[in-house]
């Protein structure tokens, strides 16, 4: 595992104290921290001290070369990688530069695998989908929330057309704090699981649809207009913002904040 950005500051600092490396060292170490200019990229290394995440690369419209080299800074500071909206074909690029790292084929993400054993992630977020075909955009968000140090439940294929398919999972969502409901076609599933449960329901819209589903529009607007409160709303298929989302308020209840 890589060190972390505290650990290089605190090694860094450690070392000018007993006169091995230069002020000018230091302060040239500190502005790469602060973000480091690749040319086509500023890194963000930064970010991982002000949200306790790193900078997420989103894949599309960079090459496989511009991944890899963005990758590879950010493994300098952080062990946790994750690529959105990729490509094997940039996979393939990666694993042959950077160790265990993992492709998730349905929804096109990179990432890496925690160094975390299960019973040391938290508990308390739930995955839910309506259709097989919403499961893309439901694994970015479960992949995402695992990678803020969460152990999800996911409830896949539990759409309204079959609504007793949802309520035979009551139990896992009553335990849940956050719940990601993904849903495509008329997008009525973040209310329903809203009126089962006392936590927030983050609600996905996917592109899923027939025509007049005009890509992900009218699902989109059933979550904003839902008469079931506690229900919030992303963007069209994203996945990622759901469970980063996800992951933050989870983190708040854990240490005990309100949210």
């Amino acid at each position: 595992m890589k060190n972390n950005i505290n650990t290089i500051i605190k090694r860094l600092l450690d070392s000018f104290k007993e006169g091995r490396v230069k002020k000018e060292d230091v302060i040239s170490k500190i502005k790469e921290i602060y973000f480091e200019d690749i040319g086509f990229a500023k890194v963000d290394h930064h970010r991982l001290m002000r949200r306790d995440f790193p900078e997420v690369i989103y894949g599309t419209g960079k090459t496989p070369e511009q991944v890899l080299e963005i990758a590879k800074k950010i493994l300098n500071y952080s062990p946790i990688l994750l690529v959105t909206r990729t490509t094997i074909e940039t996979y393939n690029l990666l694993k042959e530069e950077i160790k265990n790292i993992e492709f998730n084929p349905g929804a096109n993400i990179i990432y890496t695998p925690l160094d975390v054993p299960d019973d040391k992630l938290s508990e308390g977020i739930t995955v839910v989908c309506a259709g097989t075909s919403d499961i893309g955009v439901a694994e970015e968000a479960a992949v995402t929330s695992y990678l803020m140090k969460n152990n999800v439940i996911k409830i896949y294929d539990v759409g309204v057309a079959g609504i007793h398919r949802l309520a035979s999972f009551k139990y896992e969502l009553s335990r849940s704090n956050v719940i990601i409901a993904v849903a495509g076609m008329e997008g009525a599933l973040p209310g329903v699981v809203s009126s089962m449960v006392d936590c927030p329901v983050i609600g996905v819209p996917t592109s899923v649809g027939y025509g007049s589903s005009f890509e992900g529009i009218s699902p989109l607007l059933t979550m904003l207009n839902s008469c079931s409160p506690g229900v919030v709303v992303v963007n069209i298929d994203n996945g990622f913002g759901a469970g980063y989302t996800a992951g933050i308020i989870n983190r708040m209840i854990k240490r005990g904040k309100s949210v």
